[in-house]
């Protein structure tokens, strides 16, 4: 079983694709890094020899990937809404931040419909 980053690759998947289950790494980052190792993106994960995962692992040391990047993306958020930017309010009110809709739409930000009933007519 191959760890890379901290991250189990799934076995039965091409190294090309497993390596996308890291956090920061896409397609085209895997490509690259795959390049640089010198290893076939067609082979599975359970295939590679330990040789290969130095290689693959060596050739990720530049990138911030898992856990340093999860923390810069949230030092960067909480730096926006502390500073109190448009942007850090949108966050803070967890509305959609680039600019989208919110009258219809943007369910994934506001979260599910709250009801709102009409109250009865006072007599």
């Amino acid at each position: 079983m191959a760890r890379i980053a901290g991250v189990d690759l799934p076995r039965e998947k091409r190294v090309e694709v497993g390596l996308t289950y890291v956090y920061g790494v896409g397609l085209p980052t895997s490509q690259k890094i795959l390049k640089e190792a010198g290893v076939n993106p067609d082979t599975r994960v359970k295939d590679l020899t330990d040789d290969e995962v130095s290689k693959i692992r060596k050739a990720m040391d530049g990138l911030k990937v898992e856990g340093d990047l999860r923390r810069e993306v949230a030092l960067n958020i909480k730096r926006l809404t502390e500073i109190g930017c448009y942007r850090g309010i949108r966050h803070r009110r967890g509305l959609p931040v680039r600019g989208q809709r919110t009258k219809t739409n943007a369910r994934t930000r506001k979260g599910p419909r709250k009801l709102v009933s009409k109250s009865k007519k006072a007599v």
